[in-house]
């Protein structure tokens, strides 16, 4: 019992033990709790004072800032200002001294109007005595010449245009005269530029052809039993075989140069072959021909080549290559066109045209020559369908048509530029050739168309016909009229003759004074 009892009271003991010592902590721990509140308390308003210090300090700086540059825009503004103040300034400154000098000028005016009213004024009058003097005067040469107003302005009109039709008929002449000299000198330095670029090779071609035959049997055997062979070899190609006493050669004759070539290549493939028949002879003659057909085709491919004109058209590359074997006047067409083409381009580029267009029409304008034993029409307008069905231009066209004078009227430089290329190459000597009697039939009609003119006493056409010298009676034609009978000559001989390259018209006046001393 006794140590039941020490229990409690030790336990009552610890108990009131434990509740002091909690409530001796409890007191120390609140102490600490509040110096640490104390001192925390303290660090805050230090760290206060100190960021309202600096955020003081900035806000002054701030503060400074925005206070010089507001400073510094004030000042800017002022200057600007101050400048446009000045400008102003300027500005009714030199008003004032315009304005000063309009009333300057404006008395001025007003002065020299008033000088001009008077001096009017003044004129009006004399005007008025002028008249008066005049009506006077012409009352009196009426009065002494018994000639009425009107009979004497006739006159006078009569004698002014007389002296003003001498006068520019002297003027015409002159600018004429400077113009022809001026042309002539500067043509012939084209034209001898553009033919010194053109080097071209001609020989005068022929409408035969001669086949070179090894021995008279072989002669028979061409013509055949009662001439069968030659005959179905004329049929199958269009040509004349000429059989004569020639040794070991038969001639080939056509117009037309593929079928005479043609007809060439079948007989020496006939004689080299030995089997000579009718039938022999269409087999070959079909063959060559197929042959000639690819034949012309690169002919015509190396000719546009040479030109310098792409992208034409596979029918017209094959009339090209036809023209190698058609002449005009013995001279080759093929080399002729290449020519034409080759100086149209040099002169086009010469005068700063388009040399492409003067090459392609110069190119096209005689390929109406490889058909027109074949189709109706002229070369020209034969050659102007080909183009104009391969859809050439209009203007293309009018250069193919007028590079003959007389068969339309030339549209464009370039058009002139294919007549003179044209002309060139036919007129060069040795270019071309005719037989005596047609040549000699020109040069009578030359010479009978200057005849034909009033005044005209004697005409000698020279040079080959290049020229025609015409003598005229002194006493019926003076020196202008020589003049215009040489152009009128040269208008007449366009017209009715046709002629390659240009003739020359020389008026000649002679006049001749003789006396007798005694």
């Amino acid at each position: 019992m006794e140590n039941f009892v020490v229990i409690i009271i030790t336990a009552i003991a610890a108990f009131l033990l434990g509740f002091v010592l909690r409530f001796v902590y409890a007191k120390l721990n609140a102490k600490s709790a509040e110096h640490v509140s104390e001192r925390i308390i303290s660090e805050a308003k230090m760290m206060a004072e100190s960021k309202s210090k600096e955020a003081l300090l900035e806000a002054k700086i701030i503060v400074d800032k925005e206070r010089k540059e507001f400073e510094n825009e004030i000042r800017e503004k002022k200057q600007s200002v101050q400048i446009l103040e000045n400008r102003v300034n300027q500005r009714e400154e030199n008003l004032d001294r315009k304005l000063d000098v309009v009333d300057k000028k404006e008395r001025a005016l007003s002065e020299k109007e008033k000088s001009v009213s008077d001096k009017e004024q003044n004129l009006k009058v004399k005007f008025d005595e002028v008249e008066q003097i005049k009506e006077e005067q012409k009352k009196t040469l009426e009065r002494i010449s018994a000639m009425t107003r009107e009979e004497a302005k006739k006159t006078l009109i009569s004698s002014m245009e007389e002296e003003a039709k001498q006068d520019a008929a002297i003027l015409a002449q002159r600018i004429e005269q400077e113009t022809r000299e001026t042309a002539d000198k500067k043509s012939k330095e084209i034209l001898s530029i553009a033919i010194q670029k053109v080097a071209a090779d001609h020989t005068a071609d022929i409408t035969t052809s001669t086949v070179a035959i090894p021995n008279d049997e072989i002669k028979g055997r061409i013509i055949g039993r009662e001439g069968r062979n030659i005959r179905a070899f004329e049929q199958a190609t269009g040509v004349d075989l000429i059989v004569d006493d020639t040794p070991e050669a038969i001639t080939v004759s056509a117009f037309d140069g593929v079928r005479r070539q043609i007809a060439k290549i079948a007989l020496e493939k006939l004689i080299a072959d030995g089997r000579i028949h009718p039938a022999r002879i269409e087999e070959v003659v079909e063959k060559v021909k197929k042959e000639m057909e690819e034949h012309l085709k690169e002919i015509g491919e190396q000719a546009a080549i040479d030109a310098g004109v792409p992208g034409l058209n596979s029918e017209i590359i094959r009339l090209l290559g036809k023209l190698k074997y058609r002449t005009s006047y013995g001279q080759n067409q093929l080399q002729h066109t290449l020519e034409v083409t080759w100086l149209a381009g040099a002169i086009a580029g010469e005068l700063g045209l388009d040399v492409m267009f003067s090459k392609k029409a110069a190119l096209l304008h005689d390929i109406g020559k490889a058909v027109d034993h074949e189709v109706e029409g002229t070369h020209h307008q034969i050659s102007a369908d080909i183009a104009k069905k391969h859809g050439e231009s209009p203007k293309m066209i009018n250069a193919i048509l007028s590079h003959h004078e007389g068969f339309e009227t030339p549209q464009s430089a370039e058009a002139f530029v294919i007549a003179a290329a044209d002309a060139i190459s036919a007129a060069r000597p040795g270019a071309r050739r005719e037989s005596v009697e047609l040549y000699l039939k020109r040069l009578e009609k030359l010479e009978k168309v200057a005849k034909d003119f009033k005044g005209v006493s004697m005409a000698y056409a020279i040079q080959a016909g290049r020229e025609v010298r015409i003598l005229v009676e002194p006493e019926n034609v003076d020196d202008k009229q020589a003049q215009v009978l040489a152009r009128d000559i040269a208008k007449k001989v366009e017209q009715e003759l046709e002629y390659p390259g240009q003739i020359k018209i020389t008026v000649i006046r002679e006049t001749r004074a003789q006396d007798i001393a005694k």
